[in-house]
């Protein structure tokens, strides 16, 4: 009887943890440009091979969605890519609350950064930093999951 006490207790707590850290980032999440505030793009955030990875699903400002729209600032592979479908984040782990080790590119300039991510507020909302180095140096963007 204890030990089903204990069992169910336990069970109930992780649930409680993992709803108030806000869960997976698996999903689709929308941004917001840092300068005009205004919605730019839905990422859509997927896990394969234990990693997460995340790809630009549509483009908001854009009258076709951003279909027509090619990554002329990217280098390497991606460049003059389409932008939908460009994977910009790669490469990420768990690593307690937080998913760390990959990267993230800005397809407005091309340049590709370390990267962080932690979903809060439930789920709704996730801190995205993307840094060079250390992660003092870099900006945060809170991106919103899309229901």
């Amino acid at each position: 009887m204890k030990r089903t006490l204990l069992l169910v207790t336990l069970i109930f707590l992780c649930s409680v943890s993992l709803a108030l850290a806000g869960g997976s980032p698996v999903g689709k999440w929308k941004t917001i440009d840092d300068k005009t505030k205004k919605e730019k793009s839905i990422v859509e955030i997927y896990e394969a091979n234990g990693k997460i990875y995340g790809k630009i699903v549509q483009l908001l400002q854009e009258r076709d969605g951003g279909a027509s729209k090619l990554c002329t600032k990217c280098t390497g592979a991606d460049q003059n890519k389409p932008m939908i479908g460009l994977v910009i984040v790669k490469g990420l782990a768990a690593d307690g609350d937080e998913y760390t080790g990959g990267t993230i590119m800005d397809p407005n300039d091309g340049k590709v950064y370390k990267c962080k991510m932690e979903v809060i507020e439930g789920g709704s909302q996730m801190k995205v930093r993307g840094f060079i180095g250390f992660s003092l140096i870099g900006r945060t963007q809170m991106w919103y999951k899309v229901k």
